[in-house]
């Protein structure tokens, strides 16, 4: 049987692997395909694909998915929409990705001077490690806090400056639901709502956000997720079910940024049979 990893991300936002390396990484895993979604952003997938071709030439065939994942609010939650099979040269999801990340830029900026009030050396140059064109996010946040040595781990990170509740947090703006999902489908995507059991919702909650999206074109749940635990999968299968919903899975790959996620198998258990895409392919009238 053929695996795939529908949630991988790369250095254009807040993974650490070049879309290249990202593609060598998924292809010796032996991986069919990939959904390259990085956050807010759809740079890195012309070079993921041309990288596949590459791959391709040498007899090693990698499906490149385009895709993206996006941020959006509800009920003061940031939650995450993945588009996938998105034509990522779409020009209104273009447009309305570079105004997300002019928020985003204008956030990290009050962040950093947050961060500098209370005495951390830190620059919003600092964040970019050296490449220019990524999206820049509280991971990149954490990654600096531990390499300066104000913090043990990316945990400490989160819970010391990073986290909501933190003196130096700053909110930004986000597009609603409504808007990333209408965004997705007149780009061609197909929109899923990424992990649900990660936005600190009881189950009535995740079953009320999960009918909203619904009834506002949502077509697809991840189901399969690197941290699902006991019966989560289940839970999320039932709620496919209930509203027929289509089902992907992710690892949620960052590399080194999450040493723990492999790409394609998680935490080591991760399999994603590639009959998932298939009903995509399906569902889009491949």
């Amino acid at each position: 049987m053929a695996y795939i990893d529908l949630h991988v991300h790369s250095n254009k936002s807040d993974g650490t692997l070049s879309p290249v390396k990202v593609a060598a990484r998924a292809a010796a895993r032996g991986l069919s395909a990939i959904a390259l979604t990085d956050h807010d952003c759809v740079a890195g997938i012309a070079e993921a694909q041309a990288a596949a071709e590459k791959l391709l030439a040498d007899g090693i065939k990698l499906r490149i998915v385009p895709g993206v994942e996006i941020s959006a609010d509800y009920k003061n939650r940031d939650i995450h929409i993945l588009g996938l099979l998105i034509d990522h040269k779409d020009a209104a999801l273009n447009t309305a990705l570079s105004a997300a990340l002019a928020s985003r830029d204008a956030r990290n900026e009050k962040m950093v001077q947050n961060l500098q009030a209370a005495g951390i050396d830190i620059t919003v140059e600092d964040l970019l490690f050296g490449t220019g064109d990524t999206v820049v996010t509280r991971a990149h946040f954490a990654r600096h806090l531990l390499a300066k040595g104000y913090v043990k781990t990316r945990e400490e990170a989160f819970r010391k400056y990073l986290d909501v509740t933190t003196p130096y947090y700053v909110r930004r703006e986000y597009m609603q639901p409504s808007s990333a999902i209408r965004l997705i489908r007149e780009a061609g995507g197909i929109p899923v709502l990424a992990h649900p059991l990660l936005y600190h919702l009881d189950a009535d909650g995740v079953k009320e956000l999960v009918a909203k999206l619904s009834g506002e074109g949502l077509m697809g749940i991840e189901t399969i997720y690197s941290k699902n635990t006991g019966t989560d999968e289940a839970f999320v299968r039932k709620l496919a079910a209930d509203f027929r919903l289509l089902m992907t899975g992710g690892s949620d790959f960052h590399g080194a940024n999450k040493p723990d996620i492999e790409i394609g198998v998680g935490r080591g258990n991760l399999r994603i049979p590639e009959e998932l895409l298939e009903k995509l392919d399906a569902a889009k009238g491949f």
